[in-house]
């Protein structure tokens, strides 16, 4: 998930602004919602007041950036709305836009990488922003038209995977919680085809695009293949549910592909924060995620030394691997 931000300078900023956009989306109304966002404009209503009883209240904002106009963030923004909390998105249509423009001040935080990602970002670019606290975590599974459980995958098998390190590595770790290959230790999310030790089934690899292996779920020299679930176009009515095997959304080998609200050290202590995590837990917001997803990306919510536990470990491998 990265390309380069560098070279947008400083019109961006202007950019920035005529893309920003409030939503006032009734909740309730359902609302279609794709991977991730980032939320800006945050406030966080304070009362206190004198003897009398009179209060005020002071609203604090923050600007928070998306690579993708995701619908279940209208139902954080109402929620969060109702709290004190005034939420707007900017859409960056970009993997590196978000970050760079965090680190530059014009941004408070971000909502759309998972932990792996931002690690390898911030080794790359010698950056330092940091995860706050798990939002969501899209379903990954092994898939197959023809095959109805696992012990009917057939010796030999060509199991298709994705092309990308990061998303081969994620599809490498579903085959092995399968039992169907075994990882050289200590391969962990940088794992690739050349650290399978164990293949008793003998299976076969065909490498192809991510987002292009749904397109080809049915192409008969595939047995089965190994991909997000929300990769699936809806018109496919194929969900977690049809996966011979499925990710462990809470498992350890999953956590480091939670995506994360994320921002800088300096800003870590931002109250707001707090108002958007809570935002996040209300059930009208999970419900508007299981509307547009069904399933296939969950709303999770990881104790916080556990994050940062992983992100230190993904951070370390992301350096060892530079």
């Amino acid at each position: 998930m990265a390309e380069t931000a560098g070279a947008q300078g400083s019109g961006i900023r202007e950019e920035l602004a005529g893309r920003r956009r409030k939503r006032n989306i009734l909740l309730g109304v359902g609302a279609g919602v794709a991977a991730i966002a980032v939320v800006a404009g945050v406030t966080l209503a304070v009362t206190g007041g004198d003897g009398d009883g009179a209060g005020s209240e002071e609203r604090l904002s923050l600007r928070l950036a998306t690579s993708e106009d995701n619908a279940y963030f209208d139902a954080v923004a109402e929620v969060a709305g109702e709290n004190g909390l005034d939420v707007d998105w900017v859409n960056l249509d970009d993997w590196v836009l978000p970050n760079s423009e965090v680190s530059s001040g014009a941004l408070d935080g971000n909502a759309f990488q998972h932990i792996r990602f931002l690690a390898t970002y911030n080794e790359q670019n010698d950056d330092d922003i940091v995860p706050l606290f798990t939002t969501v975590v899209t379903r990954w599974g092994l898939f197959s038209p023809e095959i109805d459980s696992l012990e009917d995958l057939p010796d030999g098998a060509n199991v298709a995977i994705p092309d990308d390190a990061a998303n081969s590595a994620r599809a490498l770790g579903v085959l092995e919680r399968a039992d169907l290959i075994t990882l050289r230790e200590g391969a962990g999310g940088l794992a690739s085809l050349d650290d399978i030790e164990e293949n008793p089934k003998d299976l076969t690899f065909t490498e192809l695009q991510a987002t292009t292996i749904p397109q080809q779920y049915d192409d008969p020299s595939l047995d089965a293949v190994v991909v997000g679930s929300n990769y699936f176009d809806p018109s496919q009515e194929i969900t977690i549910e049809d996966a011979l095997v499925a990710d462990d959304p809470t498992g350890d080998e999953t956590l480091q592909y939670a995506n994360v609200i994320a921002t800088t050290p300096d800003n870590a202590d931002n109250p707001a924060w707090d108002v958007l995590r809570e935002a996040y837990d209300d059930p009208r917001v999970e419900e508007a995620i299981d509307e547009e997803h069904f399933g296939r990306m969950i709303r999770l919510d990881i104790e916080d030394d556990r994050l940062q536990k992983a992100f230190e470990t993904v951070t370390e491998e992301a350096a060892s691997a530079s």
